[in-house]
């Protein structure tokens, strides 16, 4: 029996080195400015074809939030190619699978195909670029589709507004003081002509960054985006203003009301620098030593040691211009919120006063290991980061040597950072409470 578990146990090792090989990969450009990268992995026949494109929220007009979020939803409505309904047809007929999401920063589509069909994944995708069909109709229809994602996911979810509320207290001047969804009075408020103007303006090859990955022929696939892409025209070249915050000298106190939730929540939340700079990373690694897993400083002492709290969480919320670095508690019975802040408050003192201890680094080295390597086990997985590091990061390398960062970082940076970014008098304290019932 202990022969068998140790053959088990190695094949396990083995397979989790076979995972963090390095990920080979191809970039380069087409004259239309479209980036392409081409990832070779014949483990198994699934290719997945998808479009970042460097358009977010934060892009958006201020009385025209949502519109990023809006257009992943509207560019599934068909081309003059596809007809208006068919495109989800096409994709499951053909066995495969798609989505898109939105964040602040960009926005992603994707489609998962056996390999067979990637070229249907790179014309479907050609489509949505050269032939978007942006009608009323299609405006309209996903209107109301929004509308009701934001009722489920943001309006009736307990909590589904903190995180606005902190952002707005957070961000006075950049445009990640609003949401990723928008507002829906500025949609319905939006023309026709504004769609169509906000599609010519994002939706253009040399703001987009083509990811081909799985079981390919990189020979073969070049010669279809050529084939598909290499005929789209350049857009015009995006002009971004760079927008500074003030830097948070004191206290912004804030109370927010939700009808979803009967527990309240304290929030701390503090402003960081872009997810690109190493102090980022070691904020992750504050937030991983602070809050994940029960056996975290938090955890362990303000939910199984004092029972002062039902959950507890450390989060750097890293973007590609500012981060958000936020604490977030729930007290367990008639525990005060600012008690419970005041607790801790004490274990992030600690950190800026006194080095973790040894065998507290290594656990959480040993973590961002693991999650190094997960985050490269899938084909879907590795073409979302060399998407990401690319746009983003502007370093698409990351994908192989960002955990290099993490093994660098020392316990004085770490003490170090935290005494630089969490300070109590640079920081947003968000009370979010039960709304109560109108009398």
């Amino acid at each position: 029996m202990r022969k068998y578990v140790l053959i088990v146990s190695c094949f396990m090792l083995a397979s989790l080195f076979t995972y963090a090989q390095k990920v080979d990969f191809e970039l380069y450009t087409l004259e239309n400015g479209m980036d392409v990268i081409l990832h070779q992995d014949n483990t198994a026949p699934v290719v997945i074809t998808a479009v970042m494109y460097h358009v977010g929220a934060k892009d958006e007009q201020p009385d025209r939030t949502g519109m990023a979020h809006f257009f992943e939803h509207l560019l599934f409505e068909g081309t003059q190619n596809i007809e208006r309904g068919e495109w989800f047809k096409i994709v499951s007929a053909s066995g495969g699978s798609n989505n898109a999401n939105t964040t602040d920063d960009r926005t992603y589509y994707y489609e998962i195909f056996p390999s067979n069909n990637v070229e249907l994944g790179l014309w479907m995708e050609s489509e949505r670029l050269l032939h978007p069909v942006i009608n009323q109709i299609g405006v309209d229809t996903q209107n109301e589709v929004v509308k009701e994602e934001k009722r489920l996911r943001v309006d009736n979810q307990p909590y589904g507004n903190l995180l606005a509320e902190v952002k707005k207290l957070m961000f006075y001047k950049h445009p990640y003081k609003g949401t990723t969804i928008g507002e829906m009075e500025h949609l319905d408020a939006a023309t026709l002509e504004e769609f169509q103007a906000f599609n010519k303006k994002f939706y253009v090859p040399n703001n987009a960054t083509l990811v081909v990955a799985g079981d390919i022929n990189p020979s073969e696939v070049r010669k279809m985006i050529d084939k598909y892409f290499g005929p789209i025209p350049r857009g015009e070249d995006i002009v971004r203003k760079k927008i500074e915050e003030d830097p948070i000298t004191e206290v912004r106190k804030g109370t927010a009301y939700d009808s979803n939730i009967q527990i309240p929540a304290i929030i701390a939340a503090y402003r960081t620098p872009s997810q690109k700079e190493r102090d980022s990373y070691v904020l992750n690694m504050i937030s991983t030593y602070l809050s994940e897993g029960k056996s975290s400083v938090l955890y362990k002492k303000l939910v199984d040691e004092k029972k002062m709290a039902l959950a507890v969480q450390a989060v750097n919320i890293s973007q590609e211009d500012y981060g958000t670095y936020a604490l977030f508690a729930l007290p367990l019975g008639e525990v005060e919120l600012s008690t419970l802040l005041a607790e801790i408050d004490t274990e992030i003192e600690k950190i800026q006063t006194d080095l973790i201890s040894e065998r507290d680094f290594q656990k959480i080295q040993n973590q961002f290991e693991n999650n190094f390597v997960n985050s490269n086990s899938s084909i879907a997985g590795i073409a979302g980061s060399l998407a990401t590091y690319h746009v983003l990061y502007g370093d698409i390398n990351l994908i192989n040597n960002e955990i290099d960062i993490y093994r660098s970082i020392t316990r004085e940076e770490i003490r170090e950072v935290a005494k630089k970014y969490l300070n109590k008098n640079a920081r947003v304290e968000l009370e979010y409470l039960p709304k109560k019932d109108e009398q």
